[in-house]
């Protein structure tokens, strides 16, 4: 029997009136650092851009969209980003922290869902978007895990338990991710040859990602490359939060919040 042929990567065309497109990642918002959702509240509110791409890992969990129905944190975020919608398109695509992001938040916010990866047309060129950590392939514990809890059936298991569970068990997950990266030699990062083959396979020359928290450029051979988002954390020092500005013309800056 033949092998099932790989499923098609996703598209988006951007809108003929779009002149700028801005990318972040990897904010990882939280109730106990209210400076990175006051520093996304005053950028959504100003930015230039026609349209903004969160490329995984807005929050550090989110265990289900019936969190924001109720009171709370979650239900800031959803506002916040309900507001940024209505001025502008805003796209997001799910990390290894936030892949339980369903359609419910997505209606209630207006914001469009991306699969990882998709592939956006934009000024001409095909420009590779993923949150990342599905090519980080080095760390086979890490490939595992995602395997299981990306699984339908467990996302549907995990999702029926009660709320306050869910939040318990995602402190265990985060505790346990920081316990596992510890023990590596270093931070797993994107492993070339599969950046090339997701690349080869979507029709594109640049990959856009994040979730490493290593921003830079990275010359993949054959005219192949893959630029990294940078993360935010406003209680570094200094301070990091950055956007990554895409022109028609194909320009790319990062562009220094604080």
């Amino acid at each position: 029997m033949d092998a099932a042929a790989p499923a098609p990567i996703a598209e988006l065309e951007a809108s003929g009136d779009w002149g700028a497109v801005d990318f972040i990642s990897d904010l990882h918002l939280q109730a106990q650092v209210p400076t990175t959702f006051e520093a996304l509240d005053e950028y959504l509110a100003h930015t230039p851009a026609q349209a903004v791409f969160v490329l995984g890992d807005l929050f550090e969990a989110w265990v289900g969209d019936d969190a924001a129905a109720e009171p709370g944190y979650e239900a800031d975020c959803a506002a916040l980003l309900a507001s940024a919608a209505r001025r502008r398109p805003l796209f997001f695509m799910a990390g290894n922290r936030d892949f339980l992001v369903g359609q419910d938040l997505a209606r209630l916010c207006g914001i469009g869902l991306l699969h990882d990866p998709t592939v956006l047309v934009f000024g001409g060129h095909r420009w590779l978007l993923s949150h990342g950590d599905a090519l980080c392939t080095g760390d086979a514990a890490y490939q595992q895990y995602r395997a299981q809890v990306r699984d339908p059936a467990w996302m549907a298991q995990f999702l029926r338990k009660p709320l306050a569970q869910r939040h318990a068990m995602a402190r265990q997950m985060r505790d346990a991710s920081r316990d596992h990266q510890r023990g590596l030699p270093a931070y797993a990062d994107v492993d070339a040859a599969s950046a090339r083959d997701a690349l080869r396979a979507a029709r594109a020359d640049t990959l856009i990602h994040g979730h490493t928290h290593r921003p830079g450029e990275h010359a993949l051979g054959e005219g192949l490359r893959r630029i990294v988002l940078s993360d935010w954390d406003l209680q570094a020092s200094p301070p990091r939060a950055q956007v990554l500005r895409l022109s028609r013309g194909g320009g790319l800056d990062r562009i220094d919040l604080r």
